[in-house]
């Protein structure tokens, strides 16, 4: 089995969370060469804690180095068009952080570019690869449920106040809905399709980003998503998915869910244990390496056109919230 050769933009949490997960995965042939930032003395502290052989002090620098297959992007939202836009240019495949961009014409650059190049991009919406997601794929595969009709959920934190933290930053691509709304959405276009017509309400908070969302899904046929997102209070994230024979409950936390629960007239609850190996970061690492090696271009799991719809759908619960507009990146 040939090794995947990756790097890394960027040296925070997610990049250092990825950085072990990838040290974890190298019996499966994944290895971790090199990490690049703007700040040299940053980057080669991280490969000096993390034992990686390279550090870059650009971005550029890693884009061209020959020795990397694939780069996983951990910066800012912010940052993310133009750092997909760098690697891809420079015939790198790229794994990135999402939210995959901060608009849906920003999203659609970047996967165009990487189709014309004939290059593996992929969104690291992690849920979708995990245990549970590959189960309710399954399940409603079998119509568990007969046909589905609402989806219902969401969920509430109240972070610490960092002014400094992208979460606050407008400029950074901060805000609730790209966030932890994301995830939602994303589980929604899975579950029931892309939306024909969104309908949102939603805060603006001091901080100038959106803070307190609420928003509706139509879909094709009458399936509806009924879902909420807030920085005002506090309630651990669920799902559940109504269908005309049955419910299915994605239990919390709904981004790293490990049960599920189906419940059906004049039967007994099932309840499905889905145990999670590791961070649960590696199943889209292993997704990734699996298209590289057999030469595809994109996952069965996080489909390049999906990721488009999901951005235009936020991009529309911004414009109805009047989120301020995302950087141009």
């Amino acid at each position: 089995m040939p090794p995947i050769r990756w790097g890394i933009f960027g040296t925070g949490r997610m990049a250092a969370v990825m950085a072990e997960e990838l040290r974890r995965l190298e019996p499966q042939g994944a290895r971790l060469v090199a990490v690049a930032s703007r700040d040299r003395a940053r980057a080669t502290g991280f490969a000096a804690r993390l034992g990686i052989g390279a550090a870059h002090a650009s971005y550029a620098e890693l884009a061209h180095d020959r020795s990397i297959d694939v780069i996983y992007i951990a910066t800012p939202p912010s940052e993310h068009h133009a750092h997909m836009i760098l690697c891809l240019e420079s015939g790198r495949s790229v794994v990135c952080e999402k939210p995959f961009t901060t608009d849906a014409a920003q999203a659609l650059e970047v996967i165009q570019l990487a189709r014309r190049r004939g290059l593996f991009l992929m969104e690291a919406l992690w849920t979708r690869f995990l245990p549970a997601a590959a189960a309710l794929r399954r399940l409603l595969t079998e119509d568990a449920i007969g046909r589905p009709q609402l989806l219902i959920g969401g969920g509430a934190f109240i972070p610490a106040p960092d002014p400094g933290h992208y979460l606050f930053s407008p400029h950074l691509g901060g805000g609730v809905l790209l966030d932890a709304g994301v995830y939602l959405v994303s589980l929604a276009s899975m579950l029931l399709g892309r939306p024909r017509r969104v309908h949102a309400s939603g805060d603006v908070g001091a901080h100038g980003v959106d803070d307190h969302d609420c928003f509706i899904l139509d879909q094709d046929g009458g399936a509806r998503a009924l879902l909420y997102v807030s920085l005002r209070a506090r309630r651990a994230p669920d799902l559940e998915l109504l269908g005309d024979a049955g419910r299915i409950l994605v239990g919390a936390p709904v981004f790293r869910p490990t049960k599920l629960v189906v419940s059906r007239p004049s039967r007994d609850e099932e309840v499905l244990e889905l145990p999670i190996e590791g961070s649960g970061y590696g199943y889209q690492l292993l997704a990734a390496m699996a298209a590289l090696r057999a030469g595809r271009r994109e996952t069965a799991e996080m489909p390049l056109d999906d990721t488009h719809s999901i951005m235009t759908t936020l991009d529309e619960i911004r414009r109805q919230i009047a989120a301020p507009d995302p950087p141009s990146g």
